[in-house]
């Protein structure tokens, strides 16, 4: 595939995090970019302003002209304008399939994992910007550093965030590659936990020959790929914070307030203190991944440190939005049982004398239906929790699940109550909430709106 200035690509489900950020390195490459979506949003306006044709809805036309069209992995092949492309003769791609020409020529340095991928991808990336290598990246949401979630810079290595839905990160040959852990996720992707085990199995063994695989210690299936790749004769590095078999390690972790700090110590070294801006153990083990695979392009564990004192949460990654009437709100992209009882767990250190209210929009029938009996328990560190209706995405619903059923099984633990609308959490929160409290908004869709209800002048 030929990516080069003029060259016209359309993209079906440009709002989406992942197509945006393609969008926006095409843009910034001189290409000629036109996309589609469903609903707008805010991405779609921003890449408007920067030369993009937008359009609201999906329509045969839209494809007219393109030279190739990137369709979003919840486009099925029925598609009006992946069929209308297919008709005229214009090539359909996968994002697994456009990667390897998007990257080619860069260095490449790839995030995997279950969780953590997007903080761990911005942090690198604000590193090595830090340190003058002006790299360009796609991450998975908005770098609060940059106010973007891509852009194209002058420098020779590429900073992405490698998804394991729909094996895009399959499409990837990278130079460095970070493992943050591997658990059950996307079950309309992935049938079973073996499932997944494979596709990061394979992914590992796409890093090339001469190339650095840096892996979670903590995380046994993430350190299993460590030891095949060590075994293969390839190299590979481990960190963490419990194993004390890790390659690098954070130590003496402790929060401070909103923040965190913790020591870096490899084969007995001491080589820097870092604090960070955002707590919780996760955090720091994000923040450890990041300082290894930077070092590895010569940036000193010191000055990346010192790099990540100045690092701004991504948008929606535990994101403090503000406080109002006693009230504190994070944001945070949580939908999967493991990341909601980590966030759950880091704000009550974080506000350890609020009362701890959690906002969960369940994301997909398919994950509710596999996981519930782990997300009826994911909730214990709250003291109330809000239901609101089930984001279903690209599904139909599934009989028998249902936010009012779920939200009645969790307040067997604590509790809880569903509520229809982002008003009525919003409503009864100002209402029922003991000052102080903290707010843990849960969501991967659209219930981050009960942020602005909450903070906005018309609260």
């Amino acid at each position: 595939m030929l990516l080069a200035a003029g060259r016209h690509i359309h993209f079906v489900g440009i709002g989406g995090a992942g197509l945006s950020a393609i969008a926006r390195i095409l843009l910034g490459r001189g290409m000629i970019v036109s996309g589609s979506d469903s609903r707008p949003s805010d991405i779609m306006v921003a890449l408007a302003k920067e030369g993009a044709r937008v359009e609201i809805g999906h329509a045969a036309e839209f494809v007219y002209g393109a030279d190739a069209v990137l369709a979003s992995s919840a486009v099925p092949d029925d598609h009006i304008e992946v069929v209308a492309a297919r008709a005229l003769g214009i090539p359909v791609y996968r994002r697994r399939q456009f990667m390897r020409a998007l990257l080619a020529g860069f260095d490449t340095l790839a995030v995997a994992g279950a969780h953590g991928k997007t903080t761990t991808t911005a942090m690198l990336t604000h590193i090595l910007q830090c340190a003058g290598q002006d790299p360009s990246y796609i991450v998975g949401g908005i770098m609060g550093n940059t106010s973007l979630n891509a852009a194209v810079g002058a420098g020779d290595c590429f900073v992405i965030e490698a998804d394991e839905y729909d094996n895009m990160f399959l499409g990837l040959s990278p130079d460095l590659a970070i493992v943050t852990n591997i658990e059950h996720d996307h079950p309309d992707f992935f049938a079973t936990a073996a499932d997944v085990r494979a596709a990061f199995s394979r992914f590992a063994a796409q890093i090339k020959p001469d190339g650095l695989l840096i892996a979670c210690a903590d995380n046994p299936p993430a350190l299993e790929l460590a030891a095949s790749r060590r075994a293969q004769g390839g190299r590979a590095l481990s960190y963490g914070i419990s194993s004390a078999s890790a390659d690098w390690r954070a130590v003496d972790l402790r929060s401070e307030g909103f923040g965190s700090q913790f020591t870096v110590r490899a084969g007995g070294k001491v080589y820097a203190r870092a604090r960070l801006g955002l707590p919780g153990a996760h955090n720091a083990l994000n923040a450890l991944a990041a300082l290894v695979a930077a070092q590895q392009r010569g940036v000193s564990i010191k000055q990346g440190a010192a790099a990540l004192a100045g690092f701004i949460s991504a948008g929606r990654r535990f994101e403090l939005r503000g406080e109002r009437d006693g009230i504190a709100v994070i944001d945070d992209y949580a939908h999967h049982p493991t990341a909601i009882r980590a966030n759950l767990a880091t704000a009550r250190r974080s506000f350890p004398q609020r009362q701890l209210w959690a906002i969960w929009q369940p994301h997909t029938y398919t994950r509710v239906q596999r996981f519930h009996a782990d997300f009826i328990a994911a909730f214990d560190a709250a003291d109330r929790v809000l239901v609101t209706p089930i984001y279903a995405a690209r599904e139909e619903p599934i009989a028998g699940f249902s936010s009012s059923r779920l939200a009645r099984a969790i307040s067997a633990r604590c509790p809880a109550m569903y509520t229809p609308t982002f008003a009525d959490a919003a409503t009864t929160i100002r209402a029922e909430a003991r000052r102080p409290a903290t707010v843990l908004i849960c969501s991967a869709g659209d219930a981050n709106q009960i942020a602005e209800l909450l903070l906005g002048d018309d609260a």
